[in-house]
């Protein structure tokens, strides 16, 4: 009978002490249980409208997908410390140890947040896009894929070059590719005993005669210097980009075979050696 009066003492003393919590902590925990699936909710409706609009702002899509991912989280955690709040839980040191672990992490990944920053700025204010001809960091390719840490570029030799986006964002880009137009800039040098007026007749024949240099703008084929061993003449042709090359390597190869055919030498580095007899 004792042992039936004991039992029956503890239900009453943890029915008692249900009772309490449900009566101190059961409104708090509704009402914070109601906060965090409507909290989720809106929190999903703000994802979804930011990368809408971003997309709509013509942001890099995977820039968009990056920073609307990465706002949801952070929404969620401050969703989850103020639930946390609201039932009882101290979240003071909730928050010193995000902020403690983010230190940390801020200070071993220094490097890769710096290239994430290069990223970002590079994705929305668009120095270059895929596709373009860049020369950046010693190296000249086209932009095949721009990632949030790395540019990936690939050379003509065909070789990828991989750029961390933090030194890319904060050195010298040169961009071939803005402009439609290139203008290819050659200098030839005749000798100094040479017609120089037949040379520069050639001259002009020869860009005349490519049907890729463009009239406008207007050529340019003048005497540019009066070197050791030679007059240079300094030529200067407009072109669609893609031709740039074409022009730049064909235009040499006929310049030396005409220069050949018309009777007109180009100098190149000699030297004369004396020598002398000692008799003595």
């Amino acid at each position: 009978m004792e042992e039936l009066n004991q039992v029956t003492q503890q239900v009453d003393q943890y029915t008692e002490l249900a009772i309490q919590f449900i009566t101190q902590y059961g409104g708090k925990v509704v009402l914070a249980i109601l906060t965090l699936i409507i909290g989720l909710w809106i929190i999903g409706k703000i994802g979804r409208a930011a990368e809408k609009a971003m997309v709509a702002a013509k942001v890099e899509k995977s820039l968009a997908i990056f920073l609307e991912k990465l706002g949801t989280i952070i929404l969620k955690v401050l969703l989850l410390i103020s639930v946390a709040g609201m039932v009882g839980i101290e979240t003071t040191s909730f928050i010193a140890v995000f902020g403690a672990a983010g230190l940390a992490v801020g200070l071993a990944l220094q490097g890769s947040l710096s290239n994430f920053a290069g990223g970002v700025m590079i994705l929305l204010f668009k120095p270059f896009k895929v596709g373009d001809f860049v020369e950046a960091q010693g190296y000249a390719g086209v932009v095949q894929e721009i990632q949030i840490f790395n540019t990936i570029i690939h050379t003509g030799d065909k070789k990828t070059i991989i750029i961390p986006n933090g030194n890319l964002s904060n050195g010298n880009i040169v961009n071939y590719s803005t402009s439609p137009l290139r203008r290819v800039d050659m200098v030839f040098g005749i000798g100094y005993d040479d017609d120089l007026k037949k040379a520069k007749e050639v001259l002009c024949r020869l860009v005349d005669e490519d049907d890729r240099v463009l009239k406008d703008p207007e050529k340019l084929v003048v005497v540019s210097a009066l070197a050791d061993s030679s007059v240079n003449f300094t030529v200067r042709a407009w072109v669609n980009s893609a031709d740039y090359w074409g022009v730049f390597f064909d235009m040499h190869e006929k310049v030396k075979l005409t220069f050949d055919a018309e009777g007109i030498s180009i100098p190149y580095p000699q030297q004369d050696v004396h020598l002398y007899k000692n008799e003595g």
